[in-house]
């Protein structure tokens, strides 16, 4: 059974820093666009980062140079490290795959209907 499994949440305080991870389990990372995106409460989801199957990047405007997104194809797991939050920077964070093949792809969307497979999310706590 495919699934990711987003681990890495937790209370930090404002300017500090977090690790979240997205794991994989039943298919291999290397074929898929992966996606982050997080949800406040009582907001709707926001798009935060994606990273094409090719290692392309972007960030939403609210994260970038704050928020660096990579892969650890080896372990089938991908990160978000997360610098200089802030407390409008909580929420729920989810991990979301979609399938773009084998060959290199800039493939990337901020779409969350776009994204086909998702992990049950993990909590960030930004306060003092």
């Amino acid at each position: 059974q495919s699934q990711l499994v987003e681990s890495g949440g937790g209370l930090v305080q404002p300017g500090g820093s977090l690790r979240l991870s997205c794991a994989a389990s039943g298919f291999i990372l290397d074929d898929y666009a992966i996606g982050w995106f997080r949800q406040a409460p009582g907001k709707e989801r926001d798009w935060v980062s994606c990273s094409s199957n090719n290692l392309n990047a972007i960030y939403a405007d609210s994260v970038k140079g704050r928020f660096t997104i990579s892969r650890d194809n080896a372990k089938n797991t991908v990160y978000l490290q997360m610098n200089s939050l802030k407390p409008e920077d909580t929420g729920v964070y989810y991990c979301a795959a979609e399938f773009v093949g084998s060959d290199a792809s800039d493939w990337c969307t901020g779409a969350p209907d776009l994204f086909h497979s998702w992990g049950q999310g993990t909590r960030v706590t930004v306060s003092s």
